[in-house]
């Protein structure tokens, strides 16, 4: 078990709590990975995109919290960090999609796997958290990896979408600390919350009902991914270290071409299949508990 720091509403991890976690977050990549099939293919903007993913990821959400009956209690449950919660949510979902359309998939990519460092820099600011050196190396080893998957895809990025990526990184990181350090702080209603956030921005900027009708029901399917990811990614970040959270979210790099060859038969390439397996060690080494 894992001791939380004096003066923090986090006390103590027990074991079911951090195999829950585990678990958690280990679907949230697994969802995560699954973007690019949905959006393959897709040519409108990134606003358009945004518009529409938000329209059904809220949509569902707040379906889901009616029929279980939970909408007033989120509403009641809705306090401070769940305010930013909803803030970093919005911002990191603005910056996501224009960077893919700014940068390269590879640069992006490369960027995100900084996530476990920037989580474990931003715990131990907020909350005096530190990762175990086991997770810091697991870490080093996971980033090498994705390093071997992009390395032949660099090359004619654009500022503009890398830094969109690395702010993208850090808003999900700071979501992560933020459900480490009140872990009470509710999940569903600040992932409706952010997409609603962003529907006047997507109208004002973008033109979402110029949209190709058969890319409508991806879109949706998009939005429905994002919002399950979103919650389990928050559910789970809760119950995990920070880094370690940030760690096991890395598993969406090795998991997105394994899935981009079962439902479209796209073949992985080398790169993707040495980098993916050091990526995949790393989080199962990282899940050792004798350190």
């Amino acid at each position: 078990m894992h001791k939380q720091c004096k003066g923090h509403p986090v006390t103590l991890i027990n074991t079911n709590q951090r195999k829950a976690g585990i678990v958690l977050v280990v679907a949230s990549a697994i969802v995560f990975s699954s973007a690019g099939v949905f959006t393959n293919g897709v040519s409108t903007d990134a606003w358009g995109v945004i518009f529409w993913r938000g329209v059904a990821a809220a949509a569902f959400t707040l379906i889901y919290l009616v029929l279980r009956g939970a909408l007033l209690a989120e509403i009641r449950a809705f306090n401070k960090p769940a305010f930013f919660v909803t803030l970093m949510m919005a911002a990191g979902t603005a910056a996501f999609i224009p960077a893919f359309k700014l940068s390269s998939v590879a640069n992006v990519a490369l960027i995100y796997a900084t996530a476990p460092f920037i989580a474990a820099g931003l715990s131990w600011i907020f909350i005096k958290e530190l990762p175990t050196t086991r997770v810091i190396l697991a870490s080093l080893a996971a980033l090498g990896g994705v390093f071997v998957i992009v390395s032949a895809s660099f090359g004619g990025s654009q500022l503009t979408g890398d830094f969109l990526a690395l702010f993208m990184t850090l808003m999900m990181s700071g979501i992560m600390v933020v459900y480490r350090k009140f872990p009470s702080t509710t999940a569903a209603l600040p992932a409706a919350l952010s997409s609603i956030v962003l529907l006047p921005f997507a109208l004002a900027y973008g033109d979402p009902f110029a949209v190709q009708s058969h890319e409508l029901p991806i879109l949706i399917a998009f939005g429905l991914v994002f919002a399950v990811a979103s919650v389990t990614l928050s559910e789970g970040a809760r119950r995990l270290p920070s880094a370690e959270t940030a760690l096991l979210s890395t598993l969406e790099m090795p998991l997105a071409p394994v899935l981009a060859f079962l439902v479209l038969s796209e073949v992985p390439t080398s790169p993707a299949i040495i980098g993916g397996s050091i990526i995949f060690l790393a989080v199962v080494w990282s899940q050792k508990r004798n350190a």
